[in-house]
């Protein structure tokens, strides 16, 4: 998933600025390349998040590498942070991936509001607060009544510092065609996400139901989707109905990144969920065309795109049909300034200075 992505590249890349020791879940393996040490000693089951013994083992790793801060990926295990704060002396940072209420709140959990209290509840007593995007960060300053010097925009990334030249994308969708028997004529269209995941849901029923449907009528440029994702619901296993109509469903696929070199257009009809959506980041970076919701964009400055990125009103199957329909196949560059907002070293590097600097 691609919260779990950006943990990952996230320190990949700070462990190259920061001296890191990173604790896991029994069941990850060592990450590739990493500059970090890593132990993966947090127990697997839901009840870690509960396991107030762990915090003398904690507390023994803290002291061993003395440590000045103690860094959260998400709220859920504040209560650990903040003790760890208290009896170990250790600055808490809580690195924000959503406002974890409102995701919820958009998906129908009736305990969203708990949850709100105590995300809120922890957040005021961070030290620092890394939110994911800056509307993440003007909404926690305002809700959780959080200082706006402790809180800082910290957002996903991209580990290209550049994007890919033509003849790599030309090689991307010749790979892609034959995969797939697209004629050569097809634009091709890509969707990709967590299918069980609601937001990533309702976005392939739109595109399926409601976007397809009328590009089939109104378009004249030929075109395959391409679904890729796991963890398909069962009651949408008939996917392979819609080949008919042009869709591919691809499934989990081995490297995601072909599919970004080689597709033309990113399709991004997400409307709930709230933060950045890791997808939309990831094409960008790789220069293609991007169509998306307004709120499937939140937490991308459209001004650094170069025209890549069009946005339609949310839920607006036919205005994001249209902008299909008047997509050309030249590319602008994406240029370099959203490399320097979104590569993941110059990420790393700014929240390694704003923890070394705060006092």
């Amino acid at each position: 998933m691609g919260g779990q992505k950006g943990i990952a590249s996230f320190y990949q890349y700070f462990s190259r600025h920061c001296e890191v020791t990173l604790l896991s879940t029994a069941d990850n393996e060592t990450p590739k390349d990493l500059d970090a040490e890593f132990l993966p000693i947090l127990s697997t089951s839901k009840w870690r998040y509960a396991n107030l013994f762990f915090i003398f083992r904690l507390g023994k790793i803290v002291k061993q590498r003395k440590a000045t801060h103690l860094i959260l990926e998400h709220p859920y295990m504040g209560w650990l942070g903040i003790l760890a704060k208290w009896f170990y002396g250790v600055k808490l940072v809580i690195h924000s991936h959503n406002i974890e209420s409102l995701r919820f709140k958009s998906t129908g959990k009736w305990w969203w509001r708990i949850l709100a209290r105590y995300e809120k509840w922890v957040h005021k007593r961070a030290h620092i607060n890394f939110f994911i995007t800056d509307e993440d960060k003007a909404y926690a300053i305002e809700r959780f009544h959080l200082k706006p010097s402790s809180c800082h925009t910290i957002t996903y990334g991209f580990e290209r510092a550049n994007a890919p030249e033509p003849t790599e994308r030309a090689e991307a969708k010749l790979k892609l065609q034959q995969i797939h028997n697209i004629p050569s004529n097809h634009l091709i269209m890509l969707f990709n996400g967590t299918l069980n995941y609601p937001p990533n849901l309702q976005a392939l029923l739109m595109i399926l139901n409601d976007i397809n449907p009328m590009l089939r009528k109104k378009s004249q440029q030929p075109y395959s989707i391409i679904i890729c994702g796991k963890d398909l619901p069962e009651e949408m296993q008939e996917l392979k109905a819609y080949e008919k109509d042009g869709i591919i469903f691809a499934g989990f696929v081995p490297d995601i990144s072909l599919y970004f070199l080689g597709a033309d257009v990113f399709l991004n009809p997400v409307s709930e969920g709230g933060g950045i959506k890791t997808k939309l980041v990831e094409a960008l970076g790789f220069n293609l065309h991007c169509i998306s919701t307004t709120s499937g964009a939140i937490g991308i400055p459209v001004h650094i795109t170069n025209h890549q990125l069009t946005l339609v009103d949310d839920h607006d199957a036919e205005g994001f049909t249209n902008q299909l329909i008047n997509i050309t196949t030249s590319r602008n560059p994406i240029g370099k300034e959203f490399f320097d907002y979104f590569y993941w070293n110059n990420i790393a590097a700014k929240a390694c200075q704003i923890i070394n600097s705060q006092p």
